[in-house]
């Protein structure tokens, strides 16, 4: 009933920067949050970003990982609902299959906890 559309990744060398793109759609009546995991082969899947959102735009709340403060930025555009990770300042352990997270209400009843196909990001030393 909800899915996720994820783009963005690719090969980039250390250094660089990319920027991951989720966009949402289906029978959706509201979002709890929004983030972006990466599991790296062999791994467990861990929190890179995510956005709780508030009641109003000044309410919403952005978690990152330590590994990633300062160099990631995570947003959403509010037409649209799509979620963006801007990532600068690329390092070789940024090297991972990232992917979306969304959870919240569907229209016209139930919960949704949906993930995405996952993007590969490769960073080159």
């Amino acid at each position: 009933q909800v899915q996720l559309v994820e783009s963005g990744g690719g090969l980039v060398q250390a250094g660089g920067s990319l920027t991951l793109s989720c966009a949402p759609s289906g029978s959706i009546s509201s979002f709890n949050a929004m983030g972006w995991y990466r599991q790296a082969p062999g791994k467990q899947r861990d929190l890179v970003a995510s956005i709780t959102y508030g009641r109003s735009r000044n309410a919403d709340i952005t978690t990152y990982a330590d590994s990633v403060k300062g160099r990631f930025t995570i947003s959403r555009d509010y037409g649209t609902a799509t979620v963006r990770l801007q990532m600068n300042s690329l390092k070789p352990e940024d090297t991972s299959v990232y992917y979306c997270n969304a959870r919240g209400a569907l229209h016209p009843s139930g919960s949704f906890d949906t993930w995405g196909q996952g993007t590969q990001v490769t960073v080159s030393a």
